[in-house]
């Protein structure tokens, strides 16, 4: 008799969550997924094909723009103001392997990447972009030049004895020293005084 009750409080039990689903599935907002076509088109009627910086202008007190854009445009869940290019865009995501975004902010002449001034950029997503530029650099993502550096031969040169062929043994006899640089080296007089002057104190007597 137990059984058979508790084999029907678990039926009904199934029977009202398929029957009734709970309230927070229901009154849950449907989510719109966007497929790259469409992200696509939202993409060129906000900011066409230009970067996404462009034409970009902080508002500012008086005539004279800040030499630097703020730390940051979000802090906690407030947004500033005029927030920076990256930062008014939620759909704008800086990652290493969103190479079309990380190449608007790169010179194609120098390959630097843009002064923060230029592109309006808050510092906070600017290091985020700096990051992101080097990461995919890394990874072979982005193509990037080694600066050319000039050697001078004298430095590699093995013509000094020291990393030339090992010269043989002098003779015993002759008193000389294996390399000519080992010889008995005199110091002046007057440095040994001003050292022994200076450290003095420490000097045993």
């Amino acid at each position: 008799m137990a059984a058979s009750l508790s084999n029907l409080t678990r039926f009904v039990f199934r029977l009202s969550s398929t029957v009734c689903p709970p309230l927070r599935q229901v009154q849950r907002p449907p989510v719109r997924l966007l497929g790259p076509a469409r992200c696509l088109e939202e993409y060129l009627e906000r900011y066409g094909i230009g970067p996404v910086w462009a034409g970009y202008r902080r508002n500012h007190k008086g005539g004279i723009p800040p030499q630097k854009t703020r730390r940051t445009c979000i802090r906690g869940d407030k947004v500033c103001g005029n927030p920076c290019p990256v930062c008014r865009d939620s759909n704008i995501i800086v990652h290493h392997q969103n190479v079309k975004l990380l190449q608007q902010f790169i010179s194609p002449h120098t390959g630097a990447v843009y002064d923060p001034t230029r592109t309006g950029v808050c510092m906070k997503q600017q290091k985020k972009l700096t990051e992101a530029i080097d990461m995919a650099q890394d990874q072979g993502l982005l193509p990037f030049q080694i600066p050319r550096l000039e050697f001078s031969g004298e430095d590699y040169s093995n013509s000094h004895d020291a990393v030339g062929c090992t010269p043989p043994a002098p003779c015993l006899s002759s008193g000389e020293t294996w390399y000519r640089w080992y010889g008995e080296i005199t110091p002046d007089e007057g440095e040994v005084a001003k050292v022994g002057k200076i450290y003095k104190a420490y000097l045993k007597s």
